[in-house]
């Protein structure tokens, strides 16, 4: 599995999220209390950025419609949105953060 640095692990906000980019994917790193998550950046309802959204309860927030999803998992937890967005393995080395886009182990 191949993980590439995004940014500094300072660059993500507090219970907020930071909008990067992996190998043409838009992704969505957040941060919730002390956890860090990355999934896909685009709703999967209206294709908006979910970094733009609001992070709480351990999910993300949809700023157009106010779909959230969990982090943990990418599944919407209220409508409109039904279907997931992918999320991706994450990991913070010397400071800085990195994202993997495979599904391997």
């Amino acid at each position: 599995m191949t993980y590439v640095k995004v940014c500094p692990l300072a660059d993500v906000p507090a219970d907020g999220a930071l909008a990067v980019e992996v190998a043409d994917t838009p992704v969505a790193i957040a941060r919730s209390g002390e956890e860090l998550y990355a999934l896909n950046d685009i709703c999967s309802h209206a294709e908006v950025s979910l970094s733009e959204g609001e992070v709480y309860d351990g999910t993300i927030e949809c700023w157009l419609h106010g779909s959230c999803f969990d982090l943990r998992t990418g599944k919407p937890t209220n409508p409109p949105a039904t279907q997931p967005v992918a999320t991706y393995k994450v990991k913070v080395e010397d400071g800085d953060v990195y994202v993997s886009l495979g599904s391997d182990d």
